[in-house]
């Protein structure tokens, strides 16, 4: 009969072997496991990060600050406004910044944020007293604003858009010219 080496236990009864690498795997995942924030709260940081952003963004739209705004948009950014224009980041800073484009009065209200991954998507209310040399848009508008995360974990605006809100009586017009 043959005797074998008793096994020297630690911990329980375990095995040296075993409880070392039960130790090694607890040093690796127990830090990172605490540094994990909770799904909800990197959830309840970024909207504040968005409302913040949404916040700056009137304020460089009402005070033509073409460098906050250069800051704000993704470099491939692409807006379109309430008339179907298309517009590129250039050429946002351009209008901007040239004076064509003034706004007096921007009031945001109903502001939804909603977030897929690393993309949030606003959608607000905003009462506008602004013109152009086209003609004055003040009113009342929907619009959609899409925020990126980019690799560097800033989030840029990616995309916006403008509708125009009308008062029933132009829609009930619109429909008696248009037909069924």
């Amino acid at each position: 009969m043959q005797h074998s080496a008793p096994r020297i236990c630690n911990f329980r009864g375990l095995p040296v072997a075993a409880f070392r690498w039960l130790s090694l795997l607890l040093m690796v995942t127990i830090p990172s496991a605490l540094q994990a924030r909770p799904a909800h709260e990197q959830k309840h940081e970024s909207r504040r990060a968005i409302d913040q952003l949404e916040d700056e963004w009137r304020s460089a739209i009402l005070k033509s600050d073409t460098a906050q705004m250069a800051a704000l948009l993704a470099d491939d950014y692409m807006g379109i406004s309430s008339n179907g224009t298309l517009q590129t980041k250039g050429e946002t800073l351009a209008s901007l910044g040239s004076g064509r484009l003034h706004f007096t009065t921007l009031d945001i209200s109903d502001r939804k944020v909603r977030f897929y991954g690393k993309t949030a998507v606003v959608t607000s209310r905003a009462e506008v007293e602004a013109s152009t040399p086209d003609g004055n848009l003040s009113g009342s508008y929907r619009y959609t604003r899409v925020y990126a995360e980019d690799s560097e974990g800033q989030w840029k605006i990616v995309s916006f858009e403008a509708s125009r809100i009308r008062d029933p009586s132009e829609r009930a017009a619109d429909h008696a010219v248009e037909g069924p």
